[in-house]
């Protein structure tokens, strides 16, 4: 997944998935990243097994988190990317899917 930041904030990337139990986990991700930068990270690289329902979350530095309403089914290896923006403030952001890329 990759997100771009357009908000007037830091934010990180990281990543919420399902379970075998059918619990929701939410994992680590990304460093810092500042207004006007992108990141692509594999959410396998941060515990997403595959197979498992993942969607994208962004952790707003010193504001409120933003959560993807889109789920994806984790392929290990796909090329496929989900890109997303976040723009806003730290209070009032909203993120949105923006396309799919090399799929």
């Amino acid at each position: 997944m990759s997100l771009k930041n357009q908000g007037g904030f830091v934010c990180k990337l990281q990543f919420v998935y399902w379970d075998a139990n059918g619990n929701k986990q939410r994992t680590g991700g990304s460093g810092d990243i500042d207004l006007g930068q992108s990141d692509t990270e594999d959410p396998g690289a941060y515990g997403v097994p595959d197979g498992a329902p993942v969607s994208i979350y962004v952790d707003v530095v010193w504001g409120d988190d933003n959560e993807g309403s889109q789920m994806f089914t984790y392929s290990k290896g796909s090329s496929c990317t989900a890109n997303y923006a976040i723009s806003g403030t730290t209070l009032d952001n909203s993120l949105g899917l923006t396309g799919m890329s090399g799929c």
